[in-house]
């Protein structure tokens, strides 16, 4: 099954790169796809409107000027790592997103290409266009909150995201945890993430009560998956001293688990940046890539 072809990968900067890098070329060499790196700069004249708020002509050409060598220094930082891991791992760089059916299964293809605009707004025109996008991990929790292009990707792609971890992971969907609450979100994560779960040595279903909503039970979503062909069996998982985002991820240690698949969060479009607990706890704490869906 080669359903997972082209991988989005932004690079903002250097800062847990290396580990988005790696989970994608596990998922690039299990499908045989491309790895689509992309930097994007951004542009230093969006500090001209700062003239209207008190700042002399000169203060906000300084201000360009410094924000331009700020841009150029981090995207040759940028180049420069994914050159290295590329070398590293006997990747084959093209200029661009090649004209291909696909690299054999166990090889894996990587371009990197910059850009110059808002960073969440061009990433998400992308991501359209992309079977997956997987992102570095934020490294604080007010990252996590406030990251308006995780934000975007989730809303406006209509595509999956895989948050990477801080570490790089030995293994990536082999053992595969899917937390199901019924919602719209857990549906769109089920379906996304059966290319991995159709290669799976192992497929569980976690559920809860307290974590549970109105709309199909875990015993559905099994049913599907077999309709597929994907065995999985169900776990209820919970602790009264925990909360549902550290028993959820309890669950997935206890199962050896390298991949989580789940919903994001289900504010409204209103509330967006303010992330629902289960989701926060996990993508501030997860140590294996985490599938997310809207």
């Amino acid at each position: 099954m080669k359903n997972i072809q082209k991988i989005l990968l932004p690079l903002n900067g250097t800062s847990n790169a290396e580990a988005a890098l790696a989970t994608g070329l596990i998922f690039a060499r299990q499908f045989g796809g491309h790895i689509a790196a992309l930097h994007v700069r951004a542009d230093s004249r969006d500090v001209a409107p700062l003239a209207g708020e008190g700042l002399s002509g000169a203060m906000v050409e300084d201000m360009m000027s410094a924000a331009e060598r700020e841009g150029a220094r981090r995207a040759l930082a940028v180049r420069e790592m994914f050159g290295q891991f590329t070398a590293a791992n006997g990747v084959k760089v093209t200029d661009m997103i090649p004209p291909f059916h696909g690299n054999p299964i166990g090889s894996a293809s990587a371009s990197l290409v910059t850009m110059t605009g808002r960073e969440h707004e061009v990433v998400t025109y992308r991501a359209r266009l992309s079977d997956v996008t997987v992102v570095p991990h934020p490294d604080s929790g007010e990252e996590i909150s406030s990251s308006e292009t995780l934000h975007a990707i989730l809303f406006d792609s209509g595509r999956p995201v895989v948050i990477a971890p801080r570490r790089a992971p030995a293994t990536a969907g082999r053992r595969i945890c899917i937390a199901w609450n019924g919602t719209s979100e857990a549906t769109a994560a089920l379906h996304h993430i059966l290319p991995w779960a159709a290669e799976a040595e192992a497929v569980r279903v976690l559920y809860s009560g307290d974590y549970q909503r109105r709309g199909p039970e875990a015993r559905d979503a099994a049913d599907y998956l077999t309709i597929h062909g994907i065995h999985a069996d169900l776990v209820e998982f919970g602790d009264p001293d925990e909360t549902v985002g550290a028993s959820l991820l309890a669950a997935c240690h206890n199962f050896g688990a390298d991949m989580l698949a789940m919903g994001a969060y289900s504010h409204s479009r209103l509330r967006q940046l303010i992330l629902g607990g289960v989701t926060r706890h996990i993508l501030e704490n997860a140590e294996v890539p985490v599938l997310m869906s809207r």
